[in-house]
């Protein structure tokens, strides 16, 4: 692929991991939860979510779900109900404990599958997916070349992001110690989880 082409993808890529999202408001939470070393569960589910809408979206998944409007919405009516899910729990989530204790006990599958579970219902992730990323694959260029190029800069750039939510998350965590204060988080964390479902419901293919 040119070298011009590649420079716009990882541009808009760079913005659009950076602003934050679902993928990255669980990687900030989970890494408050669960300290920074046991969110790379997270992260690999999270990963292989991205991995899975970009390689279908290569495939031509894309113009499936845009030919198949009840499909699509059946995907996205379910990706909300999760975001939803995601939202009440956090809001619901207990206080006046000490940050990370209740992690302790979920194991790694269980990190792994939220995130992918997350991921795949990231209303930006699967709008990127479906409508621009297919828009950088040249099809008189080798397609598996460019294929392999563009997920290779996603996942760079998205891991990059991933740790610095994490890391920003480790910080928040010592902030977090007052159960007033671990109150306003859940329920500002419920709220933006709630806010991207509808953002979700609002999509189209």
């Amino acid at each position: 692929m040119s070298l011009h082409v590649w420079w716009i993808y990882v541009t808009a890529v760079f913005l659009i991991s950076a602003t934050p999202g679902p993928n990255m408001l669980h990687v900030m939470t989970q890494s408050i939860a669960h300290g920074p070393r046991r969110v790379l569960a997270t992260m690999a589910g999270l990963m292989s979510a991205v991995l899975l809408c970009l390689v279908a979206s290569a495939l031509g998944l894309g113009a499936v779900l845009k030919a198949s409007p009840r499909l699509f919405d059946l995907l996205r009516y379910a990706g909300v109900a999760y975001l939803v899910w995601l939202g009440i729990k956090a809001w619901r989530a207990p206080v006046g404990i000490p940050v990370g204790t209740p992690a302790r006990s979920r194991s790694d599958g269980a990190l792994y599958a939220t995130g992918l579970l997350t991921g795949l219902s990231n209303p930006k992730l699967i709008v990127f997916a479906a409508a621009l990323f297919p828009q950088f694959i040249d099809i008189a260029r080798p397609f598996w070349t460019q294929l392999a190029i563009l997920i290779a800069s996603f996942v760079a750039i998205e891991s990059f992001w991933y740790a610095m939510y994490a890391l920003g998350g480790a910080g928040l965590a010592r902030w977090l110690a007052p159960a007033n204060r671990q109150r306003l988080f859940n329920r500002g964390t419920g709220l933006l989880f709630i806010g991207f479902g509808g953002a979700l419901l609002g999509a189209r293919a």
